[in-house]
């Protein structure tokens, strides 16, 4: 399932350029009618549960073109987030 950034604050230096969707993420309970229990990466520091009108069915890509390589993992350092860089 995808879940929306709505209410999500992480440290981003702006919410207006952060993704509309986080990563697909797997269900692990169903709570009650309109709640889930998500499996959520080690470097996500918030509650795993979430409303249904957060989740969004995640669909496979019909074409090739539509396939997007996963970003990878965080890594935090000092509470901040660390990326090393390939090429510029």
């Amino acid at each position: 399932m995808w879940l929306e950034n709505k209410n999500i604050h992480l440290n981003r230096p702006s919410k207006k350029l952060d993704q509309k969707k986080y990563k697909p993420f797997r269900i692990s309970k169903d709570i009650g009618l309109r709640a889930f229990q998500l499996e959520l990466s080690k470097g996500w520091m918030i509650h795993n549960i979430f409303n249904k009108d957060l989740l969004t069915r995640c669909n496979k890509p019909q074409f090739k073109e539509q396939y997007v390589e996963p970003a990878p993992p965080l890594t935090i350092i000092n509470e901040k987030e660390e990326y090393e860089v390939e090429e510029v």
